[in-house]
């Protein structure tokens, strides 16, 4: 729910961006159409408010032309503070000694994964290298 924080009762004019300065007072420029680039409009004092902005609230200008505030919407509730990141010693890992046979029987069993998905690839281009020969012929009917 927004409060009001200033009566101005500004009347809008087409073609304007109406909005609260850095002062506190409604200014207005010119809105930005559709095409190539534009030259920059320089912003017109309406109105003299003064309003004094405080942090955490949205300050806009509503439809009957009056300044109004309402509570900023916040995702996640509370503010996080950043954790530094702490430099981390490196660890030395031990080698594990491994018997000599069990290496070997390590890289036999990895030499057929690889023979294993080999065939399955030759396989795989078989079956559409039939696939395109088969639909060539069907068009050809």
């Amino acid at each position: 729910m927004a409060t009001k924080v200033a009566k101005t009762g500004i009347k809008r004019e087409a073609g304007y961006l109406y909005y609260l300065d850095k002062k506190g007072d409604i200014s207005r420029v010119a809105m930005a159409r559709g095409g190539g680039r534009q030259k920059k409009g320089k912003p017109q004092k309406v109105e003299k408010a003064g309003v004094e902005r405080e942090d955490g609230w949205l300050y806009f200008i509503d439809k009957h032309g009056d300044i109004c505030r309402t509570k900023m919407a916040r995702r996640g509730g509370r503010k996080r503070t950043v954790a530094r990141k702490r430099p981390t010693a490196r660890r030395k890992v031990a080698r594990k000694k491994v018997a000599r046979g069990k290496k070997v029987a390590r890289k036999k069993a990895a030499k057929k994964v690889v023979r294993r998905t080999a065939r399955k690839k030759a396989v795989r281009r078989k079956k559409a290298v039939r696939r395109k020969t088969a639909r060539k012929t069907a068009r050809r009917r």
